[in-house]
């Protein structure tokens, strides 16, 4: 019986710890779409959420263009979005707080930056 009690608790707690894993590999490509974008190294990375299980896959985070921000003050998101969680991540769409790039945009300048941004990340995952 005590066997059982340990196993279900543990099974409670891992399934759910699998299902929101994060991953390092999304999260470090969206950072360097922004750097990328910014023409930055320099860029300050608050708190970072992916979701490779998503579809599209995407990750989430704040930023800020200053050094020295603490990230409870970063209130600026960057957002990216991929074909697949597996690289190459092909880059889908991201978005700059509410302005979004992708190569579907109306804006002639929105979609060059999109194209300048996918082909950076190509060149970058080779």
């Amino acid at each position: 019986m005590r066997k059982s009690i340990i196993f279900f608790a543990f099974a409670v707690f891992a399934i759910p710890a699998g299902a929101m894993a994060q991953s390092a590999e999304l999260e470090d490509t969206c950072k360097s779409v922004a750097k990328s974008f910014f023409m930055s190294d320099q860029l300050a990375i608050g708190t970072v959420q992916s979701f490779p299980e998503l579809k599209p896959p995407g990750v989430r985070m704040s930023y800020s263009t200053r050094q020295g921000t603490a990230p409870a003050e970063m209130t600026d998101i960057f957002e990216c979005e991929f074909d697949k969680a597996d690289k190459p991540h092909n880059l889908a769409r991201f978005c700059v707080s509410s302005t979004c790039y992708s190569p579907t945009v109306d804006d002639g300048d929105r979609k060059r930056r999109f194209e300048e941004m996918r082909i950076l990340l190509s060149r970058a995952e080779k």
